[in-house]
Parts: structure tokens; sequence; C-alpha cells
């Protein structure tokens, strides 16, 4: 296999998301607003909200990206990096369940009645357990992740459907938030069987501005929801599994685990020894009994520093050297009436920068992150016009207005801010009042 053919599907993915170091002081704290009056304020008395903690039984360790879904909808949200929630639910279900599920743990239903008006503290319990070595060949892995794809049309949602999904971004220099963007989408998304390009329709969005001199340096992300809706592998398979996976990619099994009564493979995989240029290894979670793929957790190889370096730095100061340490994606897919489908998406990065003539370096983390929050079919096929699509090379932190509209999301669902970020939220409004 040529060069070429190895890195199209590495670059097309990591194209999507760009890394900005702009010298000078960060934009306005005045920032337009992106989108025509599209924020009319919502009616608040057509839903109630519930709040909650998961939490692992034995361990009382709160549980990230845990899934939140209202029973016979298709509403949903994630737990934070908190293990917090909050889910807005209409009134009209009044004696709903929501379902509970994290990787590793047993579903658990609640009733809606249980919440009381208060914060709910939901424990899970533990539900790994090793598979007998008659329920897998450790000999052919290779053929389990080709019988994988070849079932994606069974296991995967063949309706053209539009998605609501929220979106998140944020930049920490070290441990202090710097900057933090957020959006509501609409995700027109095709079939997975089809070779249609999923496309994105931004809603609403509103940023905060990067309120302090960070070595008088502008961190900016290129890419925005986009990028966390293309690391859906099953949708967007050239990422990994092309038809030459097999030479660039090692499969080997992993211990498996039974979850829910489900057994669950676990299919590790890295790339082999020839292959000098960047790639990925993780690992990846399948339905023993209808082999579709319910998660994946990849990394990008980061040995070649030089290259991993072109591959996300758009632009850069003359004097810092800007390097990459941290590529990870993860993807989780729910199921609905028999069928999967995208459910949230992350990526985390991590960027060093050593400045010449400075003794310290500076640690920048970059995460962005998308849950699909409801969806339907998209019966009458509708479309977007290119003039109305989120284009791939969005910087959303330029294209929101701020965080001064108190009811901005009104009966949307989001992921719960975590502590950091509320005090961050209040610190931009409290800019804003003084600057008003």
């Amino acid at each position: 296999m040529n060069k070429k053919s190895i890195l199209s599907c590495k670059k097309h993915l990591t194209s999507l998301l760009f890394v900005f170091f702009v010298i000078g002081y960060s934009i306005n704290i005045h920032a337009v607003t992106y989108l025509q009056d599209v924020t009319t304020t919502q009616d608040n008395t057509n839903y109630n909200a519930y709040k909650g903690i998961v939490v692992a039984n034995e361990t009382n360790q709160r549980l990230i990206s845990a899934s939140i879904t209202v029973n016979n909808t298709n509403i949903s949200t994630v737990t934070n990096d908190e293990g917090e929630f909050l889910i807005k639910i209409p009134k009209d279900i009044t004696d709903g369940k929501i379902t509970i599920s994290h990787l590793g743990y047993r579903d658990k239903i609640i009733s809606l009645s249980e919440f009381g008006g208060n914060e709910l503290k939901i424990k899970l319990d533990l539900s790994v357990t090793e598979l007998s070595e008659i329920n897998i060949d450790p000999r052919d892995p290779e053929a389990l992740i080709r019988a994988v794809m070849k079932k994606k049309g069974s296991n995967y949602l063949n309706d053209n459907t539009i998605m609501t999904a929220f979106y998140r971004e944020t930049i920490k220099k070290r441990r202090s938030y710097v900057s933090l963007s957020e959006a509501v989408v609409d995700v027109y998304k095709n079939p997975y069987i089809s070779a249609k390009t999923d496309v994105i329709k931004l809603f609403k969005a509103r940023k905060s501005a990067d309120y302090k001199k960070l070595d008088t340096l502008t961190v900016k992300l290129q890419g925005g929801p986009s990028s966390t809706l293309y690391i859906d592998v099953m949708k967007n398979p050239e990422i990994l599994f092309t038809e030459n996976m097999i030479q660039t990619y090692e499969f080997s099994f992993d211990k498996s685990t039974k979850i829910n009564d489900r057994y669950i493979y676990v299919l590790k995989f890295k790339q082999r020894p020839n292959i000098e240029e960047p790639m990925y290894y993780g690992k990846l979670y399948i339905d023993a009994e209808t082999l579709a793929m319910t998660k994946a957790v990849y990394s990008l190889n980061m040995e070649n520093k030089e290259e991993v370096s072109r591959m996300f730095v758009r632009k850069k100061p003359r004097n810092a050297k800007v390097q990459p340490t941290e590529a990870t994606y993860n993807i989780d897919y729910r199921q609905s009436n028999g069928k999967w489908h995208y459910g949230y998406g992350r990526i985390d990065l991590a960027i060093k920068i050593n400045w010449k003539k400075k003794l310290f370096n500076s640690v920048y983390k970059l995460n962005v992150e998308m849950a699909i929050t409801d969806w339907k079919k998209n019966i009458e096929n509708q479309t977007l016009k290119p003039k109305d699509r989120l284009k791939s090379s969005v910087v959303i932190s330029d294209a929101a207005s701020g965080f001064s509209d108190p009811k901005f999301w009104g009966e949307y669902n989001v992921i719960e801010p975590e502590k950091s970020i509320e005090s961050a939220i209040k610190k931009i409004q409290k800019q804003l009042r003084k600057l008003n």
C-alpha cells in the first residue's frame, strides 16, 4: 500500500479540526450576533426539568458520559465530567420513565416521580462478566471487524433523520477555562448505507470571550460540530475501516465482557510496525449477537511529532514550538427500535507550546463534544441549501454571541455544565454587565 493511500483517511479526519494560535489580545467581549433573530423566548411552562447525578454503586465514583434516555421517546442527554445531568421533558410526559446506561454497568430505569423536584443520586451496579473461551474465536479478529462492517446496513438507521444536538467546545490553559462556546444544531443525517455526507444547520450559538491576556495568545479551533459528527466511524468508515485496513492495522481481542446480559467483544487495534505515518490505535466494543459496534475509543499515534504538528496546527507564532501531545476520539451509539445511531461524540486534544527565551511552557487542553438530544424521521426528505449549511471550516468562537441571554436554551436539552464552567460563565456575565 502506497503512502498516499495510507494517509487519505487520516488527513480527511484531522483536516476537520485545526488549531489556530494567533498573536494579539483576545476578541472584544462585545461579540456580534451570528444568527438572525431566532432567539424567541421559549415558554418555560412547556417542560419539566429533572436533575441528577450518576455514580458507581460500589465505589461512589461519578460516571462520565452516562446516557440518559426518556423511555419510548428519542429525548436524551449525557452526564458531564462530574457525573451530573439535567434533562428537560415535555409536561405531557408525567408518568414517564428514564433509562440510565453506561458501558460496564447495568441499565437502570427510574420513574420521573422518584425525582420529587430534587437532585436524584442514581447508583449503577457493575455488570462485567468475562466470556468463556467457547464464546469467542481469538484466532480471527480480522474476520470479526469485516463482519461488523458487512452488517452495517441491518444494524444502523437506514432512514433520513433530522437530529437535534447540543455542541460544546472548551479550551483550558492548564486548569483554567479560557474559552467556551456552545451551540444547538440540527443534523441532517443520511442513512448509514448512504455515501452522502451528513450536513449541519446552526440554530443557536453562544460563546465566552477570551477575557484574559494569555501570553498575548488567542487559541481557536476550526471544525466545530462537523468534527464530532465525522468521527462516526460507522457512517464514515474511511477514517479507519478502509478496504486496506488489514494492511494498515493489527487487530486483536481484549478481555470480552457481558453487559446487561449481552455479550460484548472488545477488539483492540493498532497500526502495523511497517507503517511510519501517524495512524490510530484503540478499542472497539461489539455486540456479540448482532455484531453492531456500540462504542469506539481511539487515539492518534503521537510518535512522529513533526508530522502530528503539521496535521493539526494551522497557524502559530514564529517564536513558539507547538506540539500536540494527545488526540483522542470517542463515539457512543444508541439503540432505538432495534437500530443503532450516533448518540455522542467527543474529541480531546492537548497542546504544549514552548516559547523561545522563556523558561516555562504553556499547556492547553481542548475539548469538543456533541450529544444527540432528540431526533425524528425526515419523512419529507428535507434538504439544506448550501448557504444554510454550517461549513466544516467554521470557527464557532468567532461565530456566536455572548452569554448575556439568560433564557438562551429554552426547552433544549444541553450537557449540564461543570462547576468550573459555571464559574467561568459567571465571570463572563459580570464582564458583560460592566461593559454595558
